[in-house]
């Protein structure tokens, strides 16, 4: 597998992200779907990456590898007539990814987690 094959496995899955978006307010939507479904399009709408991008090599292993994979994990959850309900409904109102809104909450949690990160570590290494 290569580097390019991974990254548009990626993109394609990325644009899964406003079906789930939809999915996530369907009313039949199971609950611990719509769990997964608001962390993943949560983390994948913030603006803070878990492990920021200029961090070689491995700062791209979110955009490759997590949201890819809670994208699949979510899309498995739901059931197949909701998916392709909101898929419909994605592309007859012709929604796309730059209209859904950014989540601060999650992007919030994601700062958070790298304060709480950084003070762990000043406290370890101030001993």
């Amino acid at each position: 597998m290569s580097l390019t094959f991974l990254k548009d496995a990626a993109r394609a899955l990325k644009k899964k992200v406003v079906v789930l978006y939809l999915a996530y307010s369907h009313p039949r939507t199971p609950f611990v779907a719509k769990f997964v479904t608001g962390l993943v399009v949560g983390y994948a709408l913030s603006p803070i990456d878990l492990i920021p991008d200029f961090i070689p090599v491995i700062g791209f292993l979110d955009d490759l590898i997590i949201v890819p994979a809670g994208i699949y994990l979510a899309l498995r959850l739901i059931p197949p007539e909701i998916i392709a309900e909101c898929e419909t409904r994605s592309e007859g109102e012709g929604v796309s990814r730059a209209a859904l809104p950014a989540c601060l909450a999650a992007g919030a949690a994601v700062a958070f987690f790298w304060i709480a990160v950084f003070y762990c570590a000043l406290v370890y290494f101030a001993k």
